[in-house]
């Protein structure tokens, strides 16, 4: 893939440590590509990561999960987009492993992480850990993630409601994060309805974006203060996402806010209509294969009129039998029609800020 400065969905990032005054510890990075060169399918991709760990530990490895996992994605040829996601998270996943093990005062860290990668108008996600993604359309906004947390396990088992699970004493235990002695693996589910099995929720992955969707990825310092409903009414409400994303980190601090709130808004603009480029190569043989097609024909015209011109000076005894020479039919080349190139919409936004989540533990369900 090639970086691009320019994004063609409109892009707003914003992070805050909160109000306990303890330090930030989310990470997150936008940036956009093209495919390559010859395909110029526009790319956006997102990740937000949660830091996990004390003494600056969070940090750290929220910042290693963001650097490693750009990294990959930007090495890649941007086609195998499972293949790519995994082989990010485990990078990045030994990455913080192997800081945590060669510094006492980082011993513990690790992280979350939730990617959104839409290529053209088709959304992909991966993630681990409980930082979520959400799609609003229209008047309805969905969790597309599963928290992999003690309470989602509860709550799947019967064993408490969301509404208990939102105060319950492990709302922060997570089963699954950057930095464990094992890489996790990426979750693909993305869950169009909460029924939804796990077979066709990683079937839904590449959907289609529509105009005026908008793509959300936060931390969990805005939803464990913030509801969906209010999400979608505060991102609807405002005149545009810069607005919005302030306005959501302003509802959770109102609200005590008690962890860092990270959110990277993604909205697909009214009149979005994609239209790609491609600059095949093909193209540049077509002058070549006309060219030789005329030359052929010139050549079987010149043999004609030469073989002509000797026979009207032989003077034989007999007339020969001349054979006719076949008439030469061609057939016409196809007209090569090119697409004109995609408009960016939007400006890409690469900043990169800093949540406390608390360290995983081995508590089971009862």
């Amino acid at each position: 893939m090639n970086r691009t400065q320019r994004a063609h969905l409109n892009v707003e990032a914003q992070t805050h440590a909160g109000m306990t005054g303890k330090n930030n510890e989310d990470r997150y990075a936008v940036a956009s590509f093209v495919l390559d060169e010859e395909d110029r399918i526009p790319i956006l991709f997102a990740v937000l990561a949660d830091g996990i760990g004390g003494h600056r530990a969070g940090e750290v490895a929220a910042e290693l999960a963001v650097n490693h996992i750009m990294q990959v994605v930007a090495r890649s040829d941007g086609r195998h987009i499972r293949n790519t996601i995994e082989e990010a998270v485990t990078e990045a996943s030994n990455a913080i492993a192997s800081h945590s093990a060669s510094n006492e005062n980082l011993k513990g860290m690790g992280a979350t992480c939730a990617i959104a990668w839409i290529i053209g108008d088709k959304l992909y996600t991966g993630y681990v850990g409980d930082s979520r993604i959400y799609l609003m359309r229209g008047g309805r906004i969905q969790q597309l993630t599963v928290d992999h947390s003690w309470v989602q396990e509860a709550i799947e088992k019967g064993i408490l409601t969301p509404e208990l699970a939102r105060e319950h004493p492990n709302v922060h235990v997570i089963r699954r994060y950057l930095g464990s002695p094992e890489p996790p693996e990426p979750d693909f589910r993305l869950k169009f309805f909460d029924e939804e099995g796990d077979q066709q929720a990683e079937a839904n992955q590449g959907v289609q974006l529509l105009p005026d969707d908008v793509v959300l990825l936060c931390s969990d310092g805005l939803t464990d203060l913030v509801w969906n409903d209010e999400i979608l009414e505060t991102v609807r409400t405002r005149p545009n996402i810069k607005e919005a994303a302030r306005a959501l980190i302003d509802l959770a601090n109102s609200r005590g806010g008690h962890d860092n709130t990270t959110v990277v808004l993604i909205s697909v603009p009214s009149d979005f209509n994609l239209v790609v480029k491609k600059n095949d190569r093909k193209i540049g043989l077509l002058p070549w294969v006309v060219g030789g097609v005329a030359g052929v024909i010139f050549v079987l015209l010149a043999v004609s009129f030469f073989a002509f011109g000797m026979l009207k000076q032989i003077t034989a005894t007999s007339t020969p039998t001349i054979t006719p020479i076949p008439t030469l039919t061609t057939t016409a080349l196809p007209t090569l029609t090119v697409s004109p190139t995609v408009t960016a919409t939007a400006t890409q936004v690469l900043p990169v800020a800093a949540t406390y989540t608390p360290w995983p533990t081995n508590t089971k369900l009862p």
